[in-house]
């Protein structure tokens, strides 16, 4: 049974194949590798009534579609710069079509062709457009340089929201040179960044912006001198509990999140309504930034904090208040004004949380810095108050955190 059962089933399969390959001989090879959708090869008509919107770098270009039954799209074919031809496409739903990527405000042509369903293009309709300042030269132009903790920073907006990278340069007295670091890349609305690592002397800084269509602005100098930064003494902050901050469990004291050593134990709490613990600095100080570890091996997952608040008082003796989560930099609770809302970031391969590859734990492993917000004022206690784990969990787990900044 099994043998006869086995001649039917190729017998069968032969007889499939064979079919196949009596029905793919009978087809034509096609010339080109691009299916043609229609037999009609009749020249579309071109588009009427162009009017023409100009935007930061782009223009909006609308029309009156030609009265063709095998429509397609329309392409706009232009150049962007003095070597590089851009297109654009859009379906024959819609009647407006954008083009972008221009390298500066200045006139421009447009060529707009109807192109069928057969790949054939109408007589080219040439508009000319006149862009406003691109973006990405609209950016550059518009930070605002000043002394940062340890180097500069570059503060500015993006309006419309577009993706640029941002570059900073700094004058190696060694080289003679400018030496670029890594680039910032940004697409909200807000642009601050810094470049950091220097002394309290005069140095001469440089910032450029580039679009994803490789449109580069100019370079901006500045000669200035960086404020003073320090890592603050660990061996002066002390534990200020207040009655709201998180109990502590399995003898993992908070003061062990502050005691300069990434071994166990850490900072550990138990469930509660808060994820919270206070801590004061012995000093006066203006925080420019703090570094974070969180528990290996699970850095982005369990109980480690994922999104942080600070909070900071000037009070000798600051008093308890119940803390709201999610208020904006600035927010004053009784004793207390929320200094900044922080995101300890994901794995940087792209992964999810939970698929952690090796390089994105030593990311982490080594210690994420989170910037101070400019505005922030002068403070001597913190307050760090976890409003999300990775896990979702009403707990926290952290390793250790350093402060820095200038000491008044």
């Amino acid at each position: 049974m099994k043998r006869s059962t086995s001649r039917k089933h190729l017998t069968f399969f032969m007889s499939v194949l064979l079919s196949m390959i009596v029905y793919l001989t009978s087809c034509e090879k096609s010339d080109s590798p691009v299916e043609v959708i229609s037999d009609d090869t009749t020249k579309p008509g071109i588009v009427t009534d162009v009017k023409v919107e100009n935007l930061n770098g782009a223009a909006q270009i609308t029309y009156k579609l030609p009265d063709s039954k095998n429509l397609l799209y329309v392409l706009a074919r232009y150049n962007i710069n003095d070597d590089r031809v851009r297109e654009s496409k859009t379906s024959y739903y819609r009647d407006t079509i954008i083009v972008d990527g221009f390298a500066a405000e200045k006139e421009y042509e447009v060529a707009l062709y109807a192109v069928s369903r057969a790949n054939i293009m109408s007589d080219p309709v040439v508009v000319k457009v006149h862009p406003k300042t691109p973006n990405y030269i609209l950016i550059n132009e518009g930070l605002q340089i000043s002394p940062d903790f340890g180097g500069a920073n570059f503060f500015g907006f993006n309006p419309n929201r577009v993706p640029v990278s941002v570059h900073l340069l700094a004058f190696d007295n060694a080289t003679g040179k400018y030496e670029e670091q890594e680039p910032e890349y940004i697409s909200g609305d807000t642009v601050d960044v810094s470049i950091r690592g220097f002394d309290a002397t005069e140095h001469k800084f440089g910032v450029y912006t580039t679009d994803r269509f490789g449109n580069t602005s100019e370079i901006r100098y500045v000669t200035l001198t960086p404020l003073f930064e320090t890592l603050l003494d660990k061996s002066k902050f002390y534990t200020y509990r207040l009655g709201s901050d998180s109990p502590i469990g399995y003898g993992w004291e908070f003061r062990y999140f502050f005691d300069g050593s990434l071994s166990d134990p850490g900072w550990h709490t138990l469930s509660a309504p808060t994820k919270q613990g206070t801590f004061g600095l012995g000093v006066t100080a203006k925080i420019s930034r703090f570094v974070l570890w969180n528990r290996l091996p699970d850095m982005y997952g369990y109980q480690n904090p994922r999104k942080i608040t600070i909070w900071g008082s000037m009070e000798d003796n600051p008093r308890d208040s119940a803390l709201p989560a999610n208020t904006p930099p600035g927010t004053v609770v009784g004793d207390w004004v929320n200094m900044g809302n922080f995101v300890f970031p994901n794995p940087p391969s792209g992964l999810p949380a939970n698929q952690a590859n090796a390089a994105d734990n030593a990311y982490a492993a080594a210690g994420i810095n989170f910037k101070m917000p400019s505005t922030s004022p002068l403070t001597k206690f913190i307050r760090f108050e976890c409003t999300q784990t990775w896990g979702g969990l009403d707990y926290i787990n952290a390793m250790e955190i350093s402060v820095y900044g200038s000491p008044q």
